[in-house]
């Protein structure tokens, strides 16, 4: 059999081929087995991933309303799910003036001015449209525990977070690049030292390419490939920030709208059993003590060709 030989393209960010052909070669059975144990992998049906995170915030919400305590989370943006735990809320009474949220990212534009809340197509936007707005003014947190990027608040977001004690659960997942919320690997703003990288505070990024791609593939872009309509920079949360945090829940679970077909299947493997590196971001989750990580089927589908799909 012929052979060709090639190097990674110059704009994949991470590159190590003999590291690359490893992680391919992770199978299903092999998820369960990581050799970190502090990282306890656990392989669920596609749909049971969100299920499982909206029961996380529920319960989490329930309890610090039980014993009185505040609850500090950093969130991610699956915009309608956040209604169904909205109901949750209301359908049991739960009152959630001890909540504070911080949204992980929001987007920026060229000049790294970051996009308002009145923005439709923005994360502080969709998270008080589905969530906050969705829950009875009784039980809703005061406003000022609602917290997303602004440019007034911007240089101290991070500092808002250690202030509460650090958040008590962030919830992170790999985008195309492995970037952590918005921390891209190839980023100019990004240090490249690990050491440096993991003290890394919230900053304005330059997404990648492969982000722009991945992005304009969400119902907000119209899921049309529309690369020019999604913003150029964000601002996000840093290294810090993530592991700052109490506790930790990985995300491994996105696909097409419901096929089979992932981007994330290869960089999940390469975040969770590869190399700690500045790039791959989100495999600082490595580090994190006491680690929950859901990892749908689709994910963990073996990496191989299917020439019934072609080219």
């Amino acid at each position: 059999m012929n052979t060709f030989e090639f190097q990674p393209s110059q704009h994949v960010p991470f590159r190590d081929k003999k590291v690359l052909d490893r992680v391919r070669k992770i199978k299903r059975e092999d998820f369960e087995k990581h050799p970190n144990p502090n990282l306890k992998v656990k392989i669920v049906k596609d749909f049971d991933v969100w299920f499982l995170f909206m029961m996380d915030i529920f319960f989490r919400i329930k309890e610090a309303m039980e014993t009185g305590e505040k609850l500090v989370m950093i969130l991610p943006q699956p915009w309608p799910l956040y209604e169904s735990i909205a109901y949750m809320i209301n359908r049991s009474r739960i009152n959630c003036k001890n909540l504070y949220t911080f949204n992980m990212d929001e987007y920026a534009n060229e000049e790294g001015v970051i996009a308002p809340e009145s923005w439709p197509y923005g994360f502080t936007h969709a998270l008080k449209k589905y969530f906050f707005s969705k829950i009875d003014p009784d039980l809703r947190p005061p406003e000022h525990q609602m917290i997303g990027f602004t440019n007034e608040n911007f240089k101290d977001y991070g500092k808002m977070i250690t202030d509460l004690g650090g958040a008590d659960i962030c919830y992170q997942g790999p985008g195309w690049t492995g970037h952590l919320a918005f921390v891209e690997p190839d980023a100019p703003e990004v240090p490249k030292d690990l050491e440096e990288f993991k003290k890394m505070g919230p900053s304005i990024v330059t997404l990648s390419p492969f982000t722009l791609a991945q992005n304009s593939l969400h119902g907000s872009f119209g899921s049309s490939g529309d690369i020019a309509a999604v913003p150029p920079k964000a601002a996000t949360i840093g290294p810090a920030q993530a592991l700052e945090a109490k506790n930790h829940i990985g995300l491994y679970s996105i696909g097409v709208h419901g096929t089979s077909t992932s981007w994330q299947r290869l960089i999940t493997r390469l975040s969770l059993f590869g190399p700690v590196t500045p790039l791959v971001p989100d495999s600082i989750i490595q580090l994190m003590p006491e680690t929950v990580v859901w990892v749908s089927e689709t994910i963990a589908q073996n990496i191989e060709p299917d020439w019934d799909k072609g080219y």
